[in-house]
């Protein structure tokens, strides 16, 4: 791996960085907007939905332009949202402009890996950049937790305010959101470092229609190549599991731990380090061309969550959530990694990352319309955790089923 990859890695650790602890900071907003407690499923589906609307588009700007220049561009977008959000617009708008950002974002930070690097490496790529965004993910909920407590932003508040000049920074979450922009221009700047590579796939034509049209033809031929089937669906459910998760685990926290929401942030990240744990390990034993063979181990993440409703033990708590994440990573990765390969093999990198994003947002959105729900029905945590883990093992096992003895290696 040369110095290109590195700065491709770097640019997208701070990206993912302040999009998580925005998250938090968000979340933190809504509270102080005294929002009820179904706008934080929808808070993300806010997010979501951008990746879902704009599917057919960013994919073919992702393959119109050097993807460095792309990612540039979004994180851009991704920047004005957050002012937005610092300026008064209300949070489920201002992080769903942030989502926008995040849509276009993506097909080129995943579609620059197959085009800088042969496809031998794409497994080990891929584990450095979930491993990084991962840690990412970890600090994103350190810092936000951090910086929503009233203990350390109130003494930082302080100090925060010039004499005579209105800031207009008076709360936690508005400090939170003011550093989280620092953390966007930061990545900002490693964007315009990115080794320029030739455009490959570059679309033949940009009217709505024909790129609507186009996407269709994407979406359909990744579902229909068998290795892009199983890749494009385990994918698909991942990340729709993970995103539920994340706020399943904050409920849990403050009901069976007792936690206040700064600490239940920070208790998320040990989810986040288990998938980084998880992804070393797919980079060491699991080689593309067996990468099927990992199915079983997303059945077992399932039956694990079940194992969150009688734990009340902060470090049992802990213990669980890295084992759960160690689970997810470690099939994620060579999933994910075979998906990038299939999509560059038979369309764009940009147009195959699209249709991937628009299947795992159609899922997180599907995932978090389900726990706002049950949340406005006010079921209990319980029963949420049961639907949750059983719906999670039930697909992985249908799944597996149908593909686990399917794989060829001469496909790959």
């Amino acid at each position: 791996m040369n110095l290109g990859f590195y700065v491709i890695l770097v640019a997208q650790f701070f990206s993912a960085l302040a999009d998580n602890a925005l998250l938090f900071a968000a979340i933190a907003l809504l509270k102080d907007l005294n929002a009820p407690p179904w706008h934080t499923p929808v808070l993300q589906e806010g997010f979501v939905v951008s990746y879902i609307l704009l599917a057919p588009f960013v994919g073919a700007f992702a393959d119109s332009l050097p993807k460095g220049q792309v990612m540039f561009i979004s994180n851009t977008i991704k920047l004005v949202g957050c002012i937005f959000m610092l300026a008064g617009l209300h949070p489920l708008i201002a992080y769903g402009l942030v989502g926008l950002g995040a849509a276009a974002y993506s097909p080129a930070k995943y579609g620059i890996l197959t085009e800088y690097l042969p496809p031998e490496k794409l497994v080990l790529a891929n584990s450095w950049m979930e491993g990084l965004t991962v840690m990412a993910i970890i600090l994103g909920a350190v810092v936000g937790g951090i910086l929503i407590s009233p203990v350390i932003a109130d003494p930082m508040l302080q100090w925060w305010d010039v004499p005579l000049i209105d800031t207009g920074i008076d709360t936690p979450p508005e400090l939170a959101i003011v550093i989280i922009i620092a953390l966007y221009v930061i990545a900002a700047l490693f964007n315009l470092y990115i080794p320029r590579l030739p455009i490959d796939h570059k679309p033949i034509g940009n009217s709505p229609a024909f790129l609507v049209s186009e996407f269709m033809h994407c979406f359909k031929l990744l579902w229909k190549d068998p290795l892009g089937q199983v890749s494009l669906a385990v994918t698909t459910l991942f990340w729709g599991a993970g995103a539920t998760l994340r706020l399943l685990v904050l409920a849990w926290a403050a009901t069976a731990l007792h936690y206040d929401m700064s600490t239940a942030a920070k208790l998320t990240a040990w989810v986040a380090v288990g998938i980084a744990i998880g992804a070393i390990l797919a980079a060491k034993l699991v080689k593309l061309e067996h990468s099927v063979q990992v199915l079983p181990v997303g059945i077992a993440m399932g039956l694990m969550v079940l194992a969150m409703i009688p734990v009340h033990d902060p470090v049992l708590a802990t213990l669980l959530l890295i084992a759960i994440g160690a689970m997810g990573g470690y099939f994620v990765v060579p999933m994910n990694a075979l998906l990038q390969h299939r999509g560059h093999l038979l369309m764009g990198a940009g147009s195959s990352i699209a249709v991937q994003n628009f299947n795992e947002n159609l899922s997180i959105f599907a995932m978090l319309a389900l726990y706002a729900v049950m949340e406005k029905l006010e079921l209990g945590l319980t029963v949420i955790i049961l639907v949750f883990g059983l719906l999670l093992a039930g697909i992985m096992a249908m799944l597996y089923k149908r593909h686990g003895h399917d794989q060829d290696s001469g496909q790959i």
